[in-house]
């Protein structure tokens, strides 16, 4: 029978019988989420009196916020949506509508390519979750303005529109995750050529954005004549061959997704090759959440990023359910350990502190100066639904 073994694995955790004598797996999760509710609720309380404002990050004693047009904007209001589907607490959805509201005005945006972390985190679980007509509305005008940056000569979703004397077509592996969008959109519309854009950017990904250990660029920059690639970059990392850690925990969840969503065994396939990659690379530190770059001279004296391991925990709760016997196994353990840090002193901040936000220790561009060793909007929102999904794995 399939996943047998693994099966058995999974109940003996809820259970709590494991043999190293921690907590139970399951009363992890429900610790975590139970303190990711309350800190979020102290966030929505902090930030309605600010009219159309979101919490982006804090620093320095000091809240950092954003209105909708930053890419960070739908990340908050899809940290409340997850909270809702777990708890069913009525106060949380009342936030996660209002808060999803601020960010409406985004459905119509052609100029960037994060409409879908935008839409897809904060109206697309929503409507996932109440099946709310007004909110379909905002998904499929959501995918419709993603799909004009969609140039068929090139075959890709343009990201980038500035810094033009370098970059002719920019394209970063973060637009991975902007594709679910299109493809949910496909779904309720029967809009193929939606579900099309998001194959065909994917295809393409795949192909020239990939070294052949499955480490990856950040950006490729293509020739909008020849569609082929005339630069390769790794803009916020270390070095152009270093391979960046978010950016490796993007590719992972979004060809995770991207199977999820076609059943296209290529993508599978990729994921689990970014997977070996990540789980087996020598400066993956023990405990799980990567060095900001895993690459960086500077290991081990060098920031960690807790986003990177939030991206990379919910993509390996995914994927091993997706693959059968050890490799499974190997996967939901390493997510389980990302987890169980991440739900630690060290990485979740006491409730009221750490600027109302659940994870400490992310970093948004290190060699920008930008956002290092601070909480970070998309953590929070990546490490609550790698619990969700724990939680679900969990309860089966």
């Amino acid at each position: 029978m399939k996943h047998t073994k693994f099966w058995i694995v999974l109940a003996l955790l809820a259970a709590g019988c494991n043999a190293g004598g921690e907590q139970p797996l399951a009363e992890v999760v429900d610790r975590a989420l139970a303190g990711a509710e309350r800190q979020a609720l102290r966030m929505a309380e902090k930030y309605e009196p600010l009219e159309g404002r979101l919490p982006r990050t804090w620093e320095k004693g000091e809240d950092v916020s954003s209105d909708s047009r930053w890419w960070c904007s739908g990340f908050y209001p899809g940290t409340l949506w997850y909270l809702y589907e777990n708890s069913g607490n009525p106060e949380v959805l009342e936030y996660a509508r209002m808060y999803s509201a601020r960010v409406e005005r985004e459905k119509l945006t052609t100029d960037n390519h994060d409409v879908g972390f935008m839409i897809g985190c904060s109206f697309g679980n929503g409507l996932r979750l109440t099946g709310d007509e007004a909110y379909r509305e905002v998904v499929l005008t959501a995918a419709r303005s993603l799909a004009t940056r969609f140039d068929p000569a090139v075959g890709l979703i343009r990201s980038w529109d500035h810094n033009r004397a370098q970059w002719k077509y920019p394209v970063i592996i973060d637009n991975m995750m902007n594709l679910e969008l299109l493809l949910r959109a496909a779904e309720l519309s029967g809009d193929d050529s939606l579900r099309a854009i998001a194959v065909s950017h994917a295809d393409k990904t795949m192909i020239h954005h990939f070294r052949p250990d499955f480490s990856s660029w950040h950006l490729v920059s293509y020739d909008p004549v020849t569609g082929e690639p005339h630069l390769k970059q790794t803009h916020q990392g270390y070095s152009d061959d270093s391979a960046w850690s978010r950016g490796q925990a993007w590719g992972l969840y979004g060809y995770t997704m991207m199977y999820r969503m076609t059943g296209d065994e290529r993508y599978l396939g990729h994921a689990r090759g970014i997977a070996q990659f990540l789980l087996h690379h020598k400066n993956m530190p023990a405990d799980g959440v990567p060095y900001w770059d895993y690459d960086t001279p500077e290991i081990p004296s060098t920031p960690r990023d807790a986003s990177a391991a939030a991206v990379m925990a919910s993509a390996l709760v995914e994927l091993s359910g997706m693959v059968e016997g050890d490799e499974a196994e190997e996967y939901f353990a390493f997510a389980e350990k990302q987890v169980r840090t991440l739900a630690s002193p060290e990485y979740t901040a006491a409730e009221g502190d750490n600027g109302c936000f659940i994870l400490k220790h992310s970093t948004g561009a290190y060699p920008f100066a930008s956002e290092v060793d601070v909480p970070l909007a998309y953590a929070d929102y990546y490490y609550v639904e790698a619990l969700v999904r724990l939680k679900a794995r969990l309860s089966r």
